[in-house]
């Protein structure tokens, strides 16, 4: 659990330590979102994380909305480029295909930055933030997908059938949709049963992404 004990100078935090504090108290909402639902969070929930009163949380923040919005940019910030990292490392475009597959979808429905990223969808429409940072995780997953299928066909390892930019919104629209079921639990969908059917749309658009024939291939 985050704790916030650095020093502070008459209940205010010196001014080279206010970016770690921020930095804190982000994760601190993260873990009381993932515990108690970003619906029915307080500031005192918050607070309580991080083990500060609401009164020392609102010298960082003005209100619970200003630490949400931080929280969300952090959340898509994580994800997106902890996916692009894993991405980026890989040599073949199968393997790059796959891995953006694997980690744009939930490990179980136990896994709670997703659950939260999930919920900070749903916030969408109540402020103009969160529909900006709502627009922006979509227009990175769309990115990596288009960019991998584009760079793929280019180099010859893949044959794209159809539109490249409309396949890789399907996939956009997969992983979200097989997402939202896995983390609310739906046991007909399990993470594997989501894998499988995103890999074999890949080979329906003429991305070959089996293991055993990227393996022949390298």
């Amino acid at each position: 659990m985050s704790q916030i004990t650095s020093a502070t100078v008459n209940g205010m935090a010196r001014p080279n330590t206010q970016k770690q504090r921020r930095s804190e108290l982000i994760e601190a909402t993260l873990q009381a979102g993932s515990a108690h639902g970003l619906r029915s969070l307080s500031l005192t929930d918050v607070a309580k994380r991080a083990g500060l009163t609401r009164g020392a949380l609102l010298y960082y923040f003005d209100d619970l909305d200003a630490l949400l919005v931080e929280a969300h940019r952090a959340g898509t910030e994580r994800y997106c480029d902890q996916r692009d990292e894993a991405v980026a490392a890989q040599a073949s475009y199968a393997a790059k295909l796959r891995t953006a597959v694997d980690a744009g979808l939930p490990s179980g429905p136990d896994d709670t930055l997703m659950r939260l990223l999930y919920e900070f969808d749903f916030m969408s429409g109540t402020s103009a933030l969160h529909d900006e940072l709502v627009r922006k995780m979509y227009l990175r997953q769309l990115a990596t997908y288009r960019a991998i299928l584009g760079d793929g066909h280019a180099s010859g390892e893949f044959a794209v059938r159809g539109d490249i930019d409309q396949a890789a919104m399907n996939l956009v629209a997969l992983e979200d949709a097989y997402g939202l079921h896995i983390v609310g639990g739906n046991s007909l969908i399990t993470v594997d049963a989501a894998r499988t059917a995103m890999l074999g749309f890949c080979e329906q658009i003429g991305c070959g992404v089996a293991e055993d024939a990227a393996a022949e291939r390298d």
